[in-house]
Formats: structure tokens, C-alpha cells, sequence
């Protein structure tokens, strides 16, 4: 029996949009809006120096269309250079490959590159390694079918490995696409299904093994962390173990720093300083952006709360005191508290105690149509200017009304 490796990515979204990132002059756009291509080539270069068999690529290798070709043309470069030192490479495609029009344009006459067809699940033998692969690409974006129920059984006497871009379950955050259940996959009795689709790297199964890689390059705040693709050791035609890869070139993180013990402001960016410095240590080298989260229970929160966009710059000056050339502060926010004796203030017989007990009342079990339709006619207005964690995005998340009661409490107290 065969022993060999393989690599198993998925969500490349090679040359995704950066989202405005260009209005932010201090924004690495550059950087940036290059880190796709280079993590695929880092992909490259791992399997050329493990000198794996094939890479799997479980969907969205693109991100929708492309404004031209270049994108198409950069993964067929990258991919010739596995073929050409005898690798295999076998892609499914995703909900975004599948909007792509161009990508059926470009065809490839290298028979080690195989892009799975949308009509029906279809399975490639690899004779020399007693290998099988089964997959099936989406042939419209929002695929609504359960796919893995359609795949083919069991092939005795080889490896087993399936390929599906899917939901699997369901998971926050992401379309449900070719949904299925963690039962439908255990039942096709692979012995690797290699997924696609969710961007935070998952093991759901070891037995057999149902692996989300996550994405290979982070692309905004929301996906933080090291990214990368999973590394597969088969020995005597066995799954004998997997291994996360880290290959993001642009590191992201949403960096939680706790001011509860600062009393004074450059306490407050001292501490911050330390939180990046740290958070840039463990980016291996790469640029960082980070989104800078204050939290904790401070009599600063009121001066914070007053001059957000002072709070930004100082942040800034933090961050370009460490290193101007690799970090970058993306965004910071404000989820302090005031340093109060709450449950002193609601036990008061005054206004504020009355106060504070109405509105925590609210807070724990909101009346329908509290907010009516304000919310929707301030998004309406401020939308595009709000970012994507901003309150007004979740009107009916009583965590809103937490929130107007600390900067309520911060106010009335300190006038108090």
C-alpha cells in the first residue's frame, strides 16, 4: 500500500476586493490586495518541498468575476508549476466560482489539473497511489441541493477521499449551500473528506476525517489569525494524520485590550502599546492589521467615549511607534463600561436608581417594537458609513441597550 502526502486548501478568493480599504491613506492596500497571490504561492512552494502527490482545492478558488484575466491566468501559472513536477491538482468549484463567467473560459490541456464538473459527482482513480477522488463543483451560486447524498459509494481496495464545497450543518455567518448533515458525510465512509466553504479552520471528524482547512488568507477583521491550508500523511494506504499549515502572507486580529487597571490616558495607550507589540510577535513576520477593542470597567469611559476619533489617532501613533511598515490599526472600538457601583446605583430610591431599574428591565426582556422603525431609517442614512459590528446592524440585540445604559451611567455620574 501507497504512503505519500497531500495538501487540502479551500477558499483562496484569489484577488478579492478590498472593501474600501483604499480610502484609508494609511491603509496597506498594496499589501493587501496582493496577500491572496502570495499565499497561494507559499502553497506552492510547501508542496513542491514536501513533495506531496496532488493539492485539493475544495472551491472558491476565485472571488465572483474577475475585472480581467490576469486572476485566471495567475492560478493556471501556479498550478503548471505543481503539473509540471508531476503533481496533481484536482479543484471543485464554490458559490463564488460559480458566478465567475470567465473562469469556463480557460481551459487546460494538462490532464494532472482536474476541475470537477457541475452536472453530476464524478471520481478520478490515481492508479500509482490506490487512490480515488471523488467531488462535484456547483454549477449556480446558491446551490440548494444536498450534494453529498448524490456522491458515489465506497470504491473497495483504494483510498477514499471526497471533495465538498458546503454549510454542513449550518455555521454563523456563511450561506447555506449544498447543505448537508455530519451523518450524510459519515455515511458516504470516506476516508478524508476534504470541505470548503466555512473560513475558520474545523476538524468535525477524525473518524473518518471531515476537514474544513479554513481559508489560506484572511481577507477582513472577521477572519483573524493564522490562515493556511492542511497538510495529509498517508501511510500504507491509511490516513495516519493531519497537520494545519500556516501560509497567510497579511495577517488580521482583532486585538481585546483590558484598561480596567488604567487611571490615566497614556496608562490607557500604554497598555494598548503592549497588547500590539505582542500581537505583531506572534504574526511571524507578516504586516498586521489589527481592530483594537477596549474593554473593562474604567473611569476613563466617559473621556474615551467623548473624542473616539482622538482615541483613533492616539491609537495610531501607538501603532506607528512600534513598527510603521507592519501594523496597521484598521478600526478601534469602545466596549468599556463606567467604573460605577451598579448594583449600589440600582438599589437608590432616586430618579437614577429608577432609572437604572427600567432600563435593565428592558435590557432583560424587551418589549416588541421598542425601537420601531428608527433603526432602519438611520441605516438607511448612515449604512454605508457604519462599520460591519456597529450596533445599529443588530437593532433587536438587547446588547444595544446594555450599552446606552454604561454611556447613560458614565454621563449622570460624572455629573453628579
Amino acid at each position: 500500500m501507497s504512503s505519500f502526502r497531500f495538501l487540502h486548501a479551500a477558499d483562496l478568493h484569489l484577488d478579492s476586493p478590498l472593501r474600501g480599504l483604499d480610502a484609508d491613506r494609511l491603509a496597506p492596500a498594496a499589501a493587501i490586495r496582493n496577500a491572496s497571490r502570495l499565499a497561494l504561492g507559499r502553497l506552492v512552494d510547501l508542496a513542491l518541498e514536501e513533495d506531496v502527490a496532488f493539492l485539493l482545492i475544495a472551491g472558491d478558488l476565485y472571488d465572483g468575476d474577475w475585472p480581467d484575466y490576469r486572476t485566471g491566468h495567475f492560478f493556471m501559472n501556479q498550478a503548471a508549476r505543481l503539473t509540471r513536477a508531476g503533481k496533481h491538482v484536482f479543484v471543485i468549484r464554490g458559490n463564488h466560482d460559480a458566478q465567475n463567467r470567465m473562469t469556463r473560459a480557460l481551459r487546460s490541456t494538462d490532464d494532472r489539473l482536474v476541475m470537477f464538473g457541475a452536472e453530476q459527482a464524478a471520481s478520478h482513480v490515481l492508479d500509482e497511489l490506490g487512490v480515488v477522488i471523488h467531488g462535484q463543483s456547483f454549477a449556480e451560486p446558491e446551490e440548494t441541493r444536498n450534494l453529498a447524498r448524490c456522491y458515489p459509494g465506497r470504491v473497495e481496495g483504494l483510498l477514499n477521499i471526497g471533495m465538498l464545497h458546503s454549510s454542513v450543518d449550518g455555521r454563523p455567518g456563511h450561506g447555506s449551500y449544498a447543505p448537508c448533515s455530519l451523518d450524510d458525510l459519515r455515511a458516504l465512509r470516506y476516508d478524508y473528506l476534504a470541505l470548503g466553504h466555512i473560513h475558520t479552520r474545523e476538524v468535525l471528524c477524525e473518524a473518518p476525517w471531515i476537514v474544513f482547512p479554513g481559508n489560506l488568507q484572511g481577507r477582513h477583521p472577521n477572519e483573524p489569525g493564522p490562515k493556511g491550508a492542511t497538510l495529509v500523511t498517508v501511510e500504507a494506504g491509511r490516513i495516519a494524520g493531519i497537520e494545519h499549515q500556516v501560509l497567510d502572507a497579511f495577517r488580521w486580529a482583532r486585538t481585546s485590550v483590558d484598561v480596567s487597571d488604567a487611571d490615566t490616558d497614556d496608562a490607557v495607550l500604554a497598555t494598548i502599546h503592549a497588547a500590539l507589540a505582542e500581537e505583531l510577535s506572534r504574526a511571524d513576520g507578516r504586516p498586521l492589521a489589527a481592530r483594537v477593542v477596549l474593554t473593562g470597567a474604567t473611569r476613563l469611559h466617559e473621556a474615551l467615549t467623548r473624542d473616539l476619533a482622538g482615541l483613533r489617532e492616539r491609537v495610531i501613533n501607538e501603532a506607528r511607534a512600534i513598527d510603521p511598515a507592519r501594523v496597521w490599526i484598521e478600526a478601534v472600538r469602545l466596549r468599556t463600561t463606567p467604573s460605577v457601583d451598579v448594583e449600589a446605583l440600582r438599589e437608590r430610591g432616586d430618579a437614577l436608581g429608577l432609572l437604572l431599574r427600567h432600563i435593565d428591565e428592558l435590557v432583560a426582556s424587551p418589549p416588541e417594537g421598542l425601537l420601531e422603525g428608527w433603526p432602519v431609517e438611520l441605516l438607511s442614512r448612515l449604512g454605508n458609513a457604519l462599520p460591519d459590528d456597529h450596533p445599529l446592524r443588530t437593532p433587536h440585540d438587547p446588547t444595544m441597550l446594555a450599552r446606552a445604559r454604561d454611556l447613560l451611567l458614565a454621563a449622570l455620574t460624572s455629573a453628579a
